[in-house]
């Protein structure tokens, strides 16, 4: 008999301890600790204090009372402040010409050719170089975008309602996959199928939304769309369904065209992703009803350009806290490899932000042939973000985690104290301009930029 039989031992360390502890017979219970970031020990002890509690529960109480609604599709120019010709808005934190990845410089130069504010790529390239172009983050401007996230002035825009905040946010339409301007494609044809968005799509759901009796519930849709094995960042195969399933009956009765109407109806159905720029219209407003909490750590915006990862505290304002943005770690298509791939890029992080996306992975299990790994993983990944955030959300459940809410509250603090990064997942842009997306995959924030925000809330 071991002189360990009957022992219960806690290991939080080594995996090796844990291995010899078994082996002489004693009961081992894992315990996933690391101690916190180097250098965080002061900023930490001064954000543990019951304000900071209470401005938490006020952040989040926000997020959980919003509720976004489709308030119809507008464009750019007329809803969006300050958006001039010449203005494009794009994903992440603020970034100039010189330090643009592959794919944002390609949606750049596409923009400016849709704006017909260049001749050829050549000529946009040349005009953004030499300054004549401005750049602004979505972010800043009540705008969310995918991948390079671009918004120019005549594009259709959805308008997302949340009116228990009086907030709203703005995204564009999504174009489909292959190549497509997100993905810093700019051949004709993409410039084609922008222009006929414009001019078709979004006038035939423009009309089929007024005549729904009431604005589209987009909580729900999302509640929804969580308990058929969406986790609305990556896979939204079930809210387009959705979506497309409530619009149908008003699709059949607006008054344009049929051959549009038949276009229009298609190109929702051959898209699984289509529902994607509302999900994150919808965090965006739900975000942002949370921002501008005083004292709050929770984080409402983690934004990437393809250069730099940045974020926003609930308690620190319009400030941007950044890291570098890393490589996306996961499934590529055939004949690409990570030696073709742009650094991570996109405001589709919102999702996570808001307990979608990869914190929700445990509801979408078959997310794990789109970005890597296992269905056991995703459960765990769920539950690993618990830790790292201040509360789970009324309204969005998973059911493989008996209906528990998804993580809510990504509280910086405590990414800082335990070194558990926010789960995130999310296609591969080629580094390239105009060749698309080359693969999906899951990436960790740079750690970085969790740790100047909280310094930075810490003496505020």
């Amino acid at each position: 008999m071991s002189l360990l039989d009957g022992v219960r031992v806690a290991n939080a360390g080594i995996e090796l301890f844990a291995t010899e502890l078994e082996a002489q017979g004693g009961s081992v219970t894992r315990v996933d600790w690391r101690p916190p970031v180097p250098g965080s020990e002061a900023a930490l002890a001064r954000l543990a204090t019951a304000s900071t509690a209470e401005a938490n529960e006020r952040a989040t109480a926000r997020m959980q009372a919003a509720h976004p609604r489709l308030g119809g599709i507008g464009i750019a120019r007329e809803l969006i402040e300050d958006l001039e010709p010449g203005t494009f808005l794009h994903a992440g934190p603020p970034i100039e010409w010189p330090d643009m990845a592959g794919p944002l410089r390609g949606a750049i130069i596409g923009a400016a050719l849709l704006e017909n504010l260049a001749d050829d790529p050549e000529d946009a390239a040349k005009k953004a170089a030499a300054g004549e172009f401005r750049f602004v983050p979505c972010h800043e401007r009540g705008a969310v975008g995918p991948m390079a996230g671009v918004v120019s002035p005549s594009m259709p825009v959805w308008i997302v309602d949340n009116e228990p905040g009086g907030n709203r946010a703005f995204c564009t339409l999504n174009e489909g996959l292959g190549k497509v301007l997100r993905y810093g494609a700019y051949d004709a044809g993409v410039i084609e199928r922008l222009r006929w968005m414009s001019a078709v799509l979004a006038p035939v759901l423009t009309s089929a939304l007024e005549i729904l009796a009431e604005p589209l519930d987009l909580r729900a849709m999302i509640a929804h769309a969580l308990q058929m094995g969406d986790e609305l960042h990556n896979r939204n195969r079930a809210a387009t369904s959705l979506l497309l399933r409530t619009l149908l009956p008003a699709l059949l009765q607006v008054d344009h065209p049929r051959s549009d109407v038949v276009d229009a109806t298609q190109f929702i159905s051959s898209n699984d992703h289509f529902f994607l720029n509302l999900a994150m219209a919808s965090a965006k407003a739900t975000a942002d009803a949370a921002a501008g909490t005083r004292g709050s750590s929770v984080v409402v915006c983690m934004a990437r350009n393809g250069t730099d990862f940045g974020l926003r505290l609930s308690g620190t304002g319009d400030r941007w806290f950044t890291g570098p943005a890393g490589i996306v770690d996961g499934l590529y298509l055939p004949g690409f490899g990570p030696e073709d791939a742009s650094p991570d890029i996109g405001d589709s992080t919102i999702t996570e932000t808001c307990g979608l996306g990869g914190m929700a992975m445990a509801a979408a299990p078959a997310i794990v042939r789109f970005v890597g790994g296992t269905p056991s993983d995703a459960i765990a990944t769920t539950n690993r973000m618990y830790e790292i955030t201040w509360d789970e959300s009324d309204h969005y459940q998973v059911p493989a985690l008996d209906l528990r809410g998804t993580p809510l509250g990504i509280d910086c603090r405590e990414v800082v104290h335990t070194g558990i990064l926010p789960a995130v997942n999310t296609g591969i842009a080629h580094k390239d301009p105009g060749v698309g997306q080359v693969g999906a995959g899951l990436v960790d924030p740079p750690m970085a930029a969790f740790l100047k925000a909280t310094e930075a809330l810490a003496t505020a």
